[in-house]
């Protein structure tokens, strides 16, 4: 596991220009749940985790750091900025434990509530207690 990230989320990637974090890849599987719904936290150099890398110039990297969760691809639930990433790194760990612990409130990040999967967020991170 990674130093601070909790249990039940998996560093899915990383890259001198971004680190994607996964809750729970064990349950948002594509089975129960589409992939696209599983919780991910985007670390990168710059506001944009989809830019295409052909766009990007050689070597060229922001001053400045981000933290986005995503709880689909349209949907934002936190984005932090910092202006190193070894900040960015602490604060992707305090958003992952505070998402894991239930301490963000997610349900109201949706227009229209997707009311299974938020239910199953609530399981998950013991809001329905």
């Amino acid at each position: 596991m990674d130093e601070g990230i909790p249990e039940g989320w998996t560093r899915w990637s990383d890259e001198p220009d971004r680190t994607v974090f996964v809750y729970r890849p064990d349950v948002f599987d594509s089975q129960a749940f589409p992939a696209a719904c599983i919780p991910t936290i985007y670390l990168s150099d710059g506001p944009h985790r989809n830019r295409r890398p052909e766009r990007r110039r050689t070597g060229f990297r922001s001053r400045e750091w981000y933290v986005t969760l995503y709880l689909e691809p349209e949907v934002v639930l936190a984005e932090e900025r910092y202006d190193e990433r070894s900040g960015a790194l602490e604060g992707s760990a305090t958003l992952a434990r505070r998402f894991a612990a239930g301490e963000l409130d997610y349900r109201s990040a949706y227009q229209v509530p997707r009311e299974a999967y938020l239910d199953r967020l609530d399981e998950l991170t013991g809001r329905d207690a």
